[in-house]
């Protein structure tokens, strides 16, 4: 998917998610995100906007800390959110391809990386706050959830940080049954897990397979994995160790 495109996904999937927000108003619980309430789920996600926003705009070529939680609510809050949105997306339209700036997963461009990034943080946590609001949630294009598991899996559990572990040596299958190729074969060990694009020939543990919308939010520990063949232990233990968290 090119840049412009994340960009434009960026740009509405913030939109839906501050209307799904007002609707449900701040103090609603967040069913996907049990410890949340809608004003923290706008506090995280405005405060990652602006701090993706300043590594673009500021070209930081290293880490720079977050600027922290607002001590907003309401509509105060709603504003706040409205205003971080619309200045990443309109730093990420207007920035120079080439610009230079401390990244942290595989990409083509910095740019390229920041784009993606956040159309997926803002995606997901826009299924949040219509879990909130209540009601069927907006549809997400197939071909961009396919993209959100390829990050997920050979990006963000590629790194160190990830503590999908295994004492025995395990293979995860993902399947996205309604895409040409959307499969992902995944080592679990003792060592962060390694991610081929691909069946590559060998029989898995446990394989995880449905539409790939569902596989998307099911990874990212939103709803239940739709279809599990194998060793059920295999996705269990994805569901109890995958959690990506901000600190």
């Amino acid at each position: 998917m090119e840049t412009a495109e994340f960009v434009r996904i960026l740009d509405r999937e913030g939109g839906l998610l501050a209307a799904a927000a007002e609707e449900a108003g701040t103090e609603a619980k967040v069913p996907t995100c049990p410890e949340w309430q809608v004003r923290d789920l706008l506090r995280h996600t405005g405060m990652v906007h602006r701090w993706a926003t300043a590594y673009v705009a500021e070209g930081h070529t290293s880490y720079h800390p977050d600027g922290g939680l607002p001590d907003l609510d309401g509509a105060e809050l709603l504003t706040w959110f409205r205003e971080g949105h619309r200045r990443l997306v309109d730093t990420l339209a207007s920035a120079a391809p080439d610009v230079r700036c401390w990244h942290f997963l595989p990409a083509p461009s910095p740019l390229a990386f920041w784009a993606r990034r956040q159309a997926h943080e803002t995606t997901v946590h826009r299924i949040d706050a219509e879990s909130a609001r209540g009601g069927t949630p907006t549809a997400i294009d197939p071909a961009f959830a396919a993209d959100g598991i390829d990050e997920l899996l050979r990006g963000f559990h590629a790194r160190s940080r990830s503590k999908v572990r295994s004492d025995e040596p395990r293979v995860l299958r993902v399947r996205a049954t309604d895409g040409d190729g959307a499969v992902w074969t995944v080592r679990l060990s003792q060592e962060p897990p390694t991610t081929e694009r691909g069946g590559t020939g060998e029989d898995a543990d446990c394989e995880v397979a449905g539409p790939a919308v569902q596989l998307y939010l099911a990874l990212w520990n939103r709803v239940p994995f739709p279809q599990v063949t194998g060793d059920a232990s295999v996705a269990a233990l994805w569901r109890e160790k995958s959690a990506v968290t901000w600190s």
